[in-house]
């Protein structure tokens, strides 16, 4: 199971914040707009994960 320290916490332009495995980042990334379309396929968008939890689904 992924631990929370083998991800990297990155951000848009809007400040939404997105989670993504350290594996799948090319380099070291800052915003989510550097990132190729392969790499953000394997991001969450934390705001949904969390608009989730706090609807039930």
């Amino acid at each position: 199971m992924p631990d929370y320290g083998d991800y990297v916490f990155i951000y848009d332009k809007e400040g939404n914040e997105y989670a993504c495995p350290m594996k799948a980042i090319k380099g070291q990334v800052k915003k989510v707009d550097k990132l190729t379309e392969e790499e953000k396929k394997k991001c969450l968008n934390m705001g949904e994960v969390s608009d989730v939890f706090s609807t039930g689904g």
